[in-house]
């Protein structure tokens, strides 16, 4: 097991920062599993430009770092994170209804759900898609969220990244604007994701169209509904599994016979064999001890490896 933070590293982090470090905390409280360990410190970041400072002085201090959004797509492990958390806050949005067309910048640590209905609400379309995804726009950048046939590399114009620089540079990180082509989007993938831990989403523009609120309304309505029919409710990550090519990893976990099993309190929802759900006092030890049986048993019936959608952090 990875030693928590040494005394040195977490006086050098209160000097630093002051009343801002939060230490031990419980990452549970910020994941929508609800499971998780500590936490050796934690940061919480309320802008961009906040978000940027945190982490170039983290980076300044050799300190490694997480950064964490809505915490719908991370499994923590139950052992904790022996680093930094930094928690992005940053959820400043502004619509441009009067460009040509229409877009919405927003700070990557803005709620993805929220800012579709936004956007409804103004009459302003293409994020119908998501409006059931609980994650930040940040993640969905990096993961290529995606829905009901629309994804992040559909809709996005650009977005502010802070990079590493090479070294001997005057400051660790850059900031540059990166057009979409640039994040090499594949299925639930970007570079960001495939060189991850690297660079930090600092907010993104979004292409919209005009529409009225009663039209993009009865889309989002219609996703919602199909959603509630076919998703589990409760405390989940979400997708477990990216579709395998040509394929459904929710079909294949149900053909190996596995929607409903259970170990200890977190169940392979019996509506969606994609979706493992905390039944109130689940580990995450649990949930990784049900995805190596799904994985194993779709293996062995079909000769299927099952990918990870969600992000595991932690030691495992």
């Amino acid at each position: 097991m990875t030693q928590p933070l040494p005394d040195d590293i977490r006086s050098l982090l209160r000097q630093t920062f002051g009343e801002r470090l939060q230490q031990d905390v419980a990452l549970a409280n910020y994941t929508s599993a609800r499971v998780g360990g500590k936490a050796d410190a934690l940061l919480v970041a309320n802008t961009a430009n906040d978000l940027a400072d945190l982490v170039q002085r983290l980076r300044r201090l050799s300190v490694p770092f997480h950064v964490l959004g809505g915490g719908s797509n991370v499994l923590v492990s139950d052992q904790g994170v022996r680093n930094v958390v930094v928690l992005n806050r940053a959820r400043q949005v502004r619509f441009r209804e009067q460009a040509n067309p229409p877009t919405v910048w927003a700070e990557s640590g803005t709620n993805f759900g929220a800012l579709a209905r936004r956007a409804a609400a103004r009459g302003l379309s293409g994020l119908e898609w998501a409006a059931g995804i609980p994650g930040t726009i940040g993640g969905a950048v990096v993961g290529n969220a995606g829905a009901h046939g629309g994804d992040m590399s559909g809709c996005l114009v650009m977005a502010e990244i802070l990079h590493p620089q090479q070294a001997g540079a005057q400051t660790p990180y850059a900031r540059s604007e990166w057009p979409v082509d640039k994040f090499e989007f594949a299925y639930r993938s970007s570079l960001l994701k495939r060189q991850a831990g690297q660079a930090v989403v600092l907010s993104a523009v979004l292409r919209l169209e005009r529409s009225t609120p009663e039209a993009v309304q009865a889309k989002i309505d219609a996703f919602t509904e199909y959603r509630h029919r076919t998703q589990p409710p409760g405390a989940s990550m979400g997708s477990m599994f990216k579709n395998p090519p040509g394929d459904y990893a929710g079909r294949l976990i149900d053909a190996a016979g596995l929607k409903g099993h259970r170990i200890g309190e977190v169940e392979i929802s019996s509506l969606h064999g994609n979706f493992f759900v905390n039944l109130g006092q689940a580990t995450a030890t649990d949930i990784y001890a049900l995805i190596d049986l799904a994985r194993r048993s779709v293996a062995e019936k079909f000769g299927v490896q099952l990918e990870l959608e969600i992000e595991l952090l932690g030691e495992w």
